[in-house]
C-alpha cells in the first residue's frame, strides 16, 4: 500500500456504493472453505461450549458483513458520509425487504438488541458501538472519526424470531486521504499500561483456540470486569474485503468454572487464509479496553515479522 498515494474520498466511496452492490454477492461463496450448510455457517455454540460465533445465520454461507443484504433484511445507513475530525449522528436502520419497514423487534444478545462495529478499510481504526434505537425503528449514535477514508459499519443483531445476521454497509469520512500499512504482526499489544499477550492459531477452516492474558505494570489482571455478559469479546476482520467474525469466549461469568482473568479464552474459525486484525475488548476498574492484533494465517505471507509493542490502532473506542 503507498501511504503516500492521496485520493478523493468522496469518489472513492461511490465507487464502493456501487461495486459493492454487484460485486459482493459472487464473493462470499468464494472465500468460505466450508460447504454449504456445514455447521460452521451460522450462529452454534463454538466447539461444545455454549458460545457463539457471529458472522451468519444457518443460511449463510461464508463469513459476515460482506453484503448490505441477506436472508431478507438490508442494512439501510442513512448516514453514508462524515466529516473527518467532527462529531455526527450515525442514522440506520435495519429494514425487512419484504415489507419495506424498519425492523423495530429484537432478541436481545449480551445484552444488547444490536451490536455495531465501525473499522476502517486500512484497519487502524475500530470501534464498539452500541447505538439507541427508536419507536420507528431507527438507530443512532454519536460518532467521530479521527482520520479521512473509507470505512465499514457491521450491524450484528438477531431479528426477532429469525436468524443471527452480520450485515455491513461503506461509510465515508470526508477529507485527504492518507492509507496506512497494515499493524505488523505481534503477539503483545500494550492499551492505557495494559500488556495483552495472544497466544494459540487462528486456522482456515479449522475450529482453533486463542488465549489472551492480561496484565498491568507487569502483574496478571484476576479481576476482570463483566462486559456486555463476559470477561471480553472478541472481533477478527479479515484485510482486504473486511470479513467480518464475532466470537465470545468459552464460558461466562457465574458459570461456576470461569476465572476473571488474566486468561480469556476463545474458540474460533477463520474463513480463509489471509491477514487477519482481532481486537479484544475487555473491562478492568470501570473502563473498557480495547487491544489489537495482526495475525497471518494458513501460511499467508508475512514480510514485516513479528513485532512487539506494536500499537494497537490509531484510535479505537466505545459508545454506549
Amino acid at each position: 500500500m503507498n501511504t503516500g498515494l492521496r485520493i478523493a474520498v468522496f469518489a472513492a466511496a461511490l465507487a464502493a456504493t456501487f461495486g459493492t452492490a454487484y460485486g459482493v454477492g459472487g464473493a462470499v461463496d468464494a472465500v468460505s472453505p466450508e460447504p454449504k450448510g456445514s455447521a460452521h455457517d451460522g450462529h452454534e455454540g463454538a466447539a461444545g461450549t455454549g458460545r457463539e460465533e457471529h458472522g451468519g445465520g444457518p443460511a449463510a454461507t461464508g463469513p459476515g458483513g460482506l453484503e448490505v443484504s441477506r436472508n431478507g433484511y438490508t442494512l439501510d445507513l442513512r448516514t453514508p458520509r462524515v466529516e473527518a475530525g467532527e462529531k455526527a449522528a450515525l442514522r440506520f436502520a435495519v429494514v425487512q425487504d419484504g415489507t419495506g419497514r424498519n425492523v423495530t423487534a429484537y432478541q436481545r444478545e449480551h445484552g444488547k438488541e444490536l451490536h455495531l462495529i465501525l473499522a476502517s478499510r486500512d484497519l487502524t481504526v475500530y470501534r464498539h458501538l452500541h447505538p439507541t434505537r427508536a419507536a420507528d425503528g431507527t438507530w443512532s449514535t454519536p460518532v467521530e472519526l479521527p482520520e479521512a477514508g473509507d470505512y465499514r459499519v457491521f450491524a450484528d443483531f438477531r431479528p426477532e424470531g429469525g436468524e443471527a445476521l452480520t450485515l455491513g454497509a461503506d461509510l465515508a469520512a470526508s477529507g485527504t486521504y492518507e492509507p496506512a500499512e497494515l499493524p505488523h504482526r505481534g503477539a503483545t499489544a500494550e492499551v492505557d499500561g495494559y500488556e495483552v499477550t495472544l497466544g494459540g492459531t487462528l486456522e482456515p477452516g479449522r475450529a482453533g483456540e486463542l488465549t489472551l492474558t492480561v496484565a498491568k505494570d507487569g502483574a496478571p489482571v484476576r479481576d476482570l470486569q463483566p462486559y456486555l455478559g463476559s470477561y471480553g469479546h472478541l472481533v477478527a476482520l479479515r484485510s482486504g474485503d473486511l470479513a467480518y467474525l464475532h466470537v465470545h469466549p468459552n464460558g461466562e461469568p457465574g458459570d461456576g468454572r470461569t476465572r476473571p482473568g488474566p486468561e480469556v479464552s476463545f474458540t474460533a474459525t477463520a474463513p480463509s487464509a489471509g491477514a487477519y486484525r482481532l481486537f479484544l475488548d475487555f473491562r478492568h476498574d470501570g473502563k473498557v479496553r480495547t487491544a489489537a492484533f495482526t495475525v497471518h494465517v494458513g501460511g499467508a505471507a508475512d514480510e514485516s515479522g513479528t513485532s512487539h509493542g506494536e500499537p494497537a490502532e490509531r484510535e479505537a473506542g466505545h459508545a454506549h
